[in-house]
């Protein structure tokens, strides 16, 4: 009775484990998550119930902060297709904030630290943010600044007033004599900033230890690149911008790489500090954009749209967006989010076992249908599982075997006195990178799955071949004469090698010898598993039937005969 319910329960069984293995292999392709990149789904989940970009302009209007929360305006017109609600309420409180109080949009907002400067006659009339080294470039604003810092007790502040008296300089004129008025107007805009404590801790230490070196060594050579780079940026943000980006910046080399992204994405400034004060982290927005480039930057405003909780999960795994992601299964993105390797872990599983059990499936059903008396070896499934699963996660991992795009924005040294700060265009790639395109990986999936096709021809083969009523012996010859066929492997391999070549010459693919040579690898692969694991073993079983024939007398040797 249990034999007959086997039976009867066989013909479910089979096409059940062949379409539960699909099913768990297609359930882990959907996870949202990647190991080199984030599909989008995750970043969504990320910025649920958190502030969005406009909540974040308009906290720093709150804070009467109008030259960030203008910033911040600029990067939702950047980003957003269509105005968003959000936008237009900031659009509007920004221009009633500026009708009220016109006397603060050109500075950015309020600092009682600007007193010196802030109702002087050249600061009348400008109805606009305006960047701040314009207002402290004149004379008289350099000698109410001065005066006003005079009487300071911070020994940092006193230290950066000491180097205007040092003649020794490369990149700049010395800040005493004539045409040194913008080494003047930068160090006295540094001290300022030191003095109203707007510098992050560690950047104001740094800061501190460099001035005191010039000072004590009378040579402005280190901290001059300093000094460059803050005025690179008071050539464009107005006072509050610069404030509130020098108090995320943890050290120079930070401020640095904002320097050089304000000359070669001046276009893309507002998107790049509106990141850092959604991160709290201008140093991850640095890395992140000189490292991806434009694309880095189309992944931040998409993080930007998302809320500052994708913003955060974007820039603290580094990693780009992965847009050609397919469809996910959103309600597990959580846990993407807060235990990334587990689900890593869990989606890979999920493809190596769904993909075993699907050639399991088909083993079982080829078996009752080819060789009697059993199934495949497990290995070989096993195997094809490997390939498969690898084939699967190479397709869906788009940077795992291709590096990043080339970023635009990459640091270049300079040679001091000849480098100009204000070109835009020296941007140069350091780096070659090979990228693989989709027409690549679908010339290897090809290869791959023509590969398993010969592998399942040469099964049905030793199969058919075990079903024929003959001896032992005459099995042995045929399958002798299946041996081109069991080889069949390594010439469409070779084939596949020639072909994709040729597509490369015509430009039908991606020139990229990975995709070419694959299809070497996946026919060695088959033919070994075909004589290795099948015809080697069912031969030596031929072998010993065939001479426990001739020992029992049922067959005559031919040379007797």
């Amino acid at each position: 009775m249990n034999r007959g319910a086997s039976k009867s329960r066989s013909p479910w069984a089979i096409p059940a484990l062949a379409l539960g293995g699909l099913g768990l292999a297609l359930a882990a392709w959907m996870l949202p998550i990647n190991a080199l990149s984030l599909p989008p789904a995750l970043l969504q989940a990320a910025g649920e119930d958190t502030r969005t970009t406009a909540d974040l302009g308009q906290a720093m209007l709150d804070g009467e902060k109008l030259g960030p929360a203008a910033l911040v305006l600029h990067a939702l017109e950047e980003i957003n297709d269509a105005p968003t609600r959000g936008q237009l309420d900031l659009a509007d409180d920004l221009s009633r904030f500026a009708a009220r109080q016109p006397e603060l949009v050109p500075w950015g907002g309020w600092d009682p630290f600007l007193d010196p400067l802030f109702n002087r006659q050249e600061n009348r009339g400008r109805a606009e943010s305006t960047p701040v080294l314009r207002f402290f470039v004149t004379g008289e604003a350099r000698r109410a600044l001065a005066g006003f810092l005079d009487g300071t007790r911070s020994a940092g502040v006193r230290a950066l007033l000491g180097l205007r008296e040092v003649d020794r300089t490369v990149q700049f004129v010395p800040a005493g004599r004539p045409g040194g008025q913008a080494l003047d107007a930068v160090i006295l805009m540094a001290a300022l900033l030191y003095q109203g404590e707007h510098f992050s801790d560690s950047l104001q230490r740094e800061l501190r230890r460099m001035a005191e070196a010039a000072g004590d060594g009378g040579d402005l050579t280190d901290i001059e690149p300093f000094f460059l780079d803050l005025l690179s940026l008071g050539q464009r943000l107005d006072w509050i911008q610069l404030t509130e980006l020098t108090r995320l910046v943890d050290s120079p080399e930070t401020l640095h790489e904002y320097a050089h992204l304000s000359r070669v994405a001046t276009s893309d400034l507002a998107v790049i500090y509106a990141a850092a004060l959604a991160s709290d982290s201008a140093d991850q927005v640095a890395a992140y954009v000189i490292r991806f480039g434009r694309s880095g930057l189309e992944d931040l405003s998409f993080a930007l749209q998302c809320g500052q909780g994708a913003v955060r999960q974007l820039l603290a795994r580094q990693v780009p967006v992965n847009r050609d992601a397919g469809p996910t299964l959103g309600a597990v993105a959580s846990l993407g989010i807060l235990h990334p390797r587990l689900l890593l872990g869990v989606k890979y599983a999920g493809l190596l076992i769904g993909a075993f059990l699907f050639f399991r499936g088909v083993d079982r059903w080829l078996a009752e249908r080819t060789i009697a008396g059993g199934g495949l070896p497990h290995l070989s499934s096993g195997v094809l599982a490997i390939l498969t699963a690898a084939v699967i996660i190479v397709a869906t991992e788009p940077f795992l075997l291709r590096a990043a795009p080339p970023s635009e924005f990459q640091l270049t040294f300079a040679v001091p006195v000849l480098a100009d700060i204000s070109d835009t265009t020296s941007a140069e790639l350091t780096e070659t990178t090979t990228a693989m395109d989709t027409s690549t990986l679908l010339s290897i999936g090809l290869f791959a799955s023509l590969q398993v096709a010969v592998y399942l021809i040469c099964l049905f083969k030793i199969g058919s071949i075990d079903k024929m009523d003959l001896s032992p012996l005459v099995k042995l010859r045929l399958m002798e004469n299946e041996e081109n066929l069991f080889d069949s492997g390594l010439y469409v391999g070779i084939g596949g090698t020639a072909a994709a070549l040729v597509m490369q010459v015509l430009g039908v693919i991606e020139p990229n010898l990975l995709a070419a040579y694959s299809s070497n690898l996946f026919g060695i692969t088959c033919v070994a598993l075909v004589k290795i694991r099948h015809v080697r073993p069912y031969k030596y079983k031929l072998i010993m039937a065939g001479q426990a024939a001739i020992d029992a007398g049922q067959v005559v040797p031919a040379a007797v005969r």
